[in-house]
């Protein structure tokens, strides 16, 4: 595959990019297909994507033969789809999936039928075949949530108002599976825990028979209601949530399982007591469930069988760790002996093994000092395994193939960079999504071999990326004090004033199961720093302990002590990054993140107030007491049994160390960072007597929506840091 040269920074041909250009959804090199899936048997291939310019996605389709060009065979009625036109239930579903895409954004398939189910609007519309109208099967006033189709596509079972349902697609009957949700209880929902912090959107699951459907009830009713009011329009409003914080209750989570030819439903256990999570379930076949079960302090997760006839269970395996057990999807059931493929991270690497149906160790099939990211497939006619990883370098990603019998692994994708894949049930063609910091993203369809059948995306030929002057960050490696392996990536300022020396602004997440250093388009089409570049700064990114894909060790360094070996090693980068680029001021340097790069930055400055000077933070947790159980108790445990590293860990207690510039940006109807967190800093600022800047978004959650917001955002930050650290440009 060819490299692409991108557009130079050649005077007077590139333009400067501005906060109009960093609030667009649609960065350059962006906006390809996405929501991959092979139908009807393999012979074609079935995705969303934009039509021209448009950022509206339609549904597209190919056959992998390659014979016909892709066509277009579905697209939203009315024109398109935005947040409002959606259901306040829908819109949140979307922020904890961080869904941004509009017009069609999401396509259900049977497995064993060429039929799609698309939920819009509220509503359901179905698709036979990849041809015709989209039927409209829904009218409600209350919107359906989370369709699923059964294995035949006869049947489609869905929530509403907190109840599940199914609909016969062949007569049009609606029938009621489950009785008694009311407020805090629902019937067939994932809870927020899940939704938010363990990836599972979904909380039912049909038999692959369509015989019955297992489902979780959720009950939150002990949980107490978090009310945030929208004060930004002209009629004001209120949502409530039953929101878990740390070392409080959890919503009660229970597993049933009902037939669909009729009776009540019956209870499965899955755990002893109620203080757990329910964390993965699928059947391995009609009669059996497998559920993965998460203990409350995340230091144990069971892979359980469950007989749903007679009730019994058996634990297969089980994880444990000193620190916690990090979730995966790599169950996958090996053929009719109920072999199945599992993963587990205790070597400190995460790897693949084959186990027998009672959870006996057959084989280890991946093994060394790197981690399986992800599976992508189990052939199980070939008796292979696809999966991705970052086997050469932590900053790339590609995919691989190995035998369930043992034997070498075999690369699928050789070009240096980052691959997403996505294969056909067969194993015979596979979708390869590919960028470099060097290569916008290009989307292919290709055979087992890798012969290319069809480029379905290529972002070369986005005049956006010569019209920037984009060119790749320079990405290097540099030692903490204490020896250990970090990777950077720098962005030049441009259009300096010769003789001048530019302030720095280091932008940073630094939390777990985040990576912002990789070869990958995303780190050259980041027009935020870009942005940054063309008023005068140097730009610097790095990963710090505590960060994903290097092992559990690595990953493990911040256990019950969160904002601070992460901002040691955010120093010792500020200090490699001044002392190797002879254009950067040590003395202006300023910091800025959102969520936990919020946080960061703050304790950036509460930590390290002689190396930065000036922050701004974005959605900040500013005390681990106020965000929730799953995700603060995995790292900190709770604040009763970790009451030194919850005092250690808050901005709060140490607001009066802040010596820097402060703009504190933050949504008031965040639901996952509540605005409260702001709201508390803001006080114990006050009571410190520091100055600060405050930025509050009437209708923003965790990210901005609106384009107009971002566009705000950005201006309002790089005027902060020209106030703050100045610029190295002559205005």
């Amino acid at each position: 595959m060819e490299e692409t040269v991108l557009g130079g920074d050649v005077p007077g041909t590139r333009r400067s990019v501005t906060a109009a250009d960093v609030a667009k959804r649609s960065h350059p090199g962006s906006g390809g297909p996405a929501s991959f899936v092979f139908v009807a048997g393999g012979r074609e291939l079935s995705y969303l994507a934009p039509e021209g310019d448009s950022l509206t996605r339609s549904l597209w389709r190919i056959e992998t033969t390659g014979n016909a060009p892709a066509r277009v065979v579905a697209r939203p009625p009315g024109g398109g789809d935005d947040d409002a036109n959606v259901s306040r239930e829908e819109a949140l579903r979307r922020e904890r999936s961080r869904t941004r895409a509009v017009g069609i954004t999401h396509v259900v398939y049977a497995v064993n039928k060429d039929i799609a189910i698309m939920p819009i609007r509220g509503d359901l519309y179905l698709q036979r075949e990849g041809a015709g109208e989209l039927e409209r099967i829904t009218k409600t006033a209350e919107p359906e949530i989370d369709p699923q189709l059964s294995a035949d596509g006869s049947k489609v079972a869905f929530v509403r108002g907190g109840e599940l349902y199914t609909i016969d697609l062949s007569t049009r009957k609606e029938t009621k599976l489950t009785e008694g949700a009311t407020e805090g209880v629902t019937h067939g929902l994932a809870e927020f825990i899940a939704q938010e912090e363990m990836s599972r959107s979904t909380g039912f699951w049909w038999a692959p028979d369509g015989s019955k459907i297992a489902y979780q009830e959720t009950d939150e009713r002990h949980i107490p209601s978090y009310v945030i009011a929208h004060q930004g329009g002209k009629e004001f409003s209120t949502e409530t949530h039953r929101y878990p914080f740390s070392g409080a209750a959890n919503a009660k989570v229970r597993l049933f399982v009902t037939a669909m030819n009729g009776g009540s439903s019956k209870e499965l256990k899955i755990a002893d007591g109620d203080d757990f999570y329910l964390a993965r379930a699928m059947w391995r076949d009609s009669k059996t469930l497998l559920v993965q079960i998460l203990s409350r302090d995340q230091k144990s997760l069971r892979l359980e069988r469950i007989d749903v006839e007679s009730g019994d269970r058996k634990t297969l395996v089980e994880e444990r760790s000193d620190t916690w057990v990090n979730l995966h999807d790599c169950l996958a059931i090996a053929g009719e002996k109920g072999e199945f493929v599992w993963s587990s991270e205790r070597t400190g690497f995460r790897h693949l093994e084959l186990r027998d149906s009672e959870g006996a160790m057959i084989r280890v099939l991946t093994s060394g000092d790197w981690g399986v990211d992800g599976l992508i497939l189990l052939d199980i006619k070939r008796r292979e395994v696809w999966f991705e990883a970052g086997r050469e370098s932590p900053l790339e990603a590609k995919a691989y193939r190995v035998s369930l019998d043992g034997g070498p692994i075999h690369v699928v994708t050789r070009e240096p960079g980052t691959h997403r894949v996505v294969a056909s049930a067969n194993g015979d063609y596979y979708v390869d999504m590919y960028s470099s910091r060097s290569r916008p993203p290009v989307t292919t369809l290709r055979d087992r071999s890798g012969k290319l059948i069809a480029t379905l995306h290529d972002a070369t030929s986005d005049a956006r990326i010569r019209e920037f002057g984009l060119e790749p960050p320079e990405i290097t490696e540099f030692k903490t004090r204490d020896g250990v392996t970090l990777y950077g990536a720098y962005y030049a300022p441009r259009g300096v004033t010769p003789g001048r020396k530019a302030p720095l602004i280091v932008m940073v997440y630094g939390g777990p199961t985040v990576q912002t250093v990789t070869d990958s388009w995303g780190m050259t089409a980041d027009l935020t720093a870009r942005f940054y570049n063309d008023r005068g700064f140097a730009v610097w990114k790095a990963d710090n302990r505590g960060s994903s894909r290097r092992g559990v060790a690595f990953s493990a360094a911040i256990y019950r002590n969160m904002g601070d070996i992460e901002v040691r090693d955010q120093v010792d980068g500020v200090k490699f990054v001044a002392a190797s680029r002879s254009e950067v001021d040590s003395t202006r340097v300023g910091i800025t993140g959102a969520s936990y790069g919020g946080y960061m930055t703050l304790r950036a400055l509460t930590e390290a107030p002689e190396v930065f000077r000036a922050g701004v933070s974005i959605a900040p947790v500013t005390d681990w007491d106020g965000y929730d159980t799953c995700y603060t108790e995995r790292y900190m445990g709770t604040p009763k049994d970790n009451a030194k590293g919850y005092k250690a860990a808050s901005v709060i207690e140490r607001a009066d160390r802040i010596k820097g510039e402060l703009l504190l940006i933050h949504g008031m109807i965040d639901e996952n960072v509540h605005f409260r967190h702001s709201a508390r800093l803001v006080n114990a600022l006050m009571r410190a007597s520091r100055p600060f800047q405050m930025l509050a978004a009437p209708d923003s959650r965790h990210g901005a929506r609106r384009e107009e917001d971002r566009k705000y955002i950005a201006e309002r930050s790089a005027a902060f840091f020209e106030s703050t650290l100045g610029t190295a440009i002559s205005r």
